[in-house]
C-alpha cells in the first residue's frame, strides 16, 4: 500500500458500529474512547464519533445497468480478499447489494458489491482484474 487513506465519519452508536466492522467485515478496532473508535479497514483508517441522529439522503446514478449509490466509500481488494469478504457476508445472511462485474472487457474490469453499515453508510468492496488499470482511461 503506498498512502492509507483516513476518513472521518459520524455515527450514532460506537459499540454497533464496532461490531459490524469487526465481527461482520473482520476489519481490526483501534484507538478509542466513549465518542470514537478507529477502525483499520484492510490498512484505512476509518474514525466514526458519536454525534447522535443524523441523515442522509441518498442519491443515485446510472452505471451501466445498474442504479449505484452516489455517496458511498469503499476499499480495493485482491480477489482472493474479495471473495472471502464477499462469502461471509452472505454466510450472515446480510443484505449485499450490486454484486456485478463492471466494464467487462474492458480497462478497469473489476468486481464489486456494496453493503451497508449500521449507520446507513454504503461500502464497496472492489477487485481489479489488473491491478494497474485502477486509474487507467
Amino acid at each position: 500500500m503506498k498512502t492509507p487513506f483516513h476518513l472521518a465519519l459520524p455515527c450514532e452508536d460506537i459499540d454497533i458500529t464496532k461490531d459490524f466492522y469487526v465481527f461482520t467485515l473482520g476489519a481490526k478496532s483501534g484507538r478509542s474512547s466513549d465518542n470514537w473508535i478507529d477502525i483499520n479497514l484492510f490498512g484505512h483508517q476509518i474514525t466514526f464519533t458519536k454525534v447522535g441522529d443524523f441523515e442522509f439522503n441518498y442519491k443515485n446514478y446510472r452505471f451501466g445497468e445498474h442504479i449505484l449509490p452516489s455517496f458511498h466509500f469503499g476499499v480495493i481488494v485482491d480477489t482472493e480478499t474479495w471473495g472471502k469478504t464477499y462469502s461471509r457476508l452472505l454466510s450472515k445472511n446480510l443484505e449485499v447489494t450490486t454484486e456485478a462485474t463492471f466494464l467487462e472487457h474492458k480497462i478497469g474490469e473489476h468486481l464489486s458489491f456494496f453493503i451497508t453499515d449500521p449507520n446507513g453508510y454504503k461500502i464497496e468492496l472492489k477487485s481489479f482484474k489488473n491491478i494497474n488499470e485502477i486509474f487507467e482511461t
